[in-house]
């Protein structure tokens, strides 16, 4: 079954969460003391948004309710097409949940 991640712009509760996410970045590759990993979003508190010290990196297993989705294209399509790809042949393991 492909996979397929949640467009930019949605809202999210994590698992045990307390505030809205929205969804500014997918597919991000981390350097953290342990070595490189990638995680499935990046995302930013709702409504205050891009605040440099207060991003979320986290996964889709780590959603626990979408609120919103959002915008979504034939580039969209294209962009979980070649997303697919990537995550097939990338080096780095996939970030695990804290």
């Amino acid at each position: 079954m492909a996979k397929t991640l949640l467009p930019l712009g949605s809202l999210v509760y994590l698992k045990e969460g307390t505030v809205k996410l929205m969804i500014i970045g997918r597919g991000i590759e981390l350097n953290e003391e342990a070595g490189n990993v990638y995680t499935d979003y990046a995302g930013v508190i709702y409504p205050e948004g891009f605040n440099p010290g207060n991003g979320y990196f986290f996964n889709d297993e780590d959603i626990d309710q979408v609120v919103f989705r959002g915008y979504e294209d034939e580039e969209e399509s294209r962009f979980m097409e070649v997303y697919e790809e990537w995550e097939k042949t990338v080096t780095i393991p996939k970030k695990k949940s804290d």
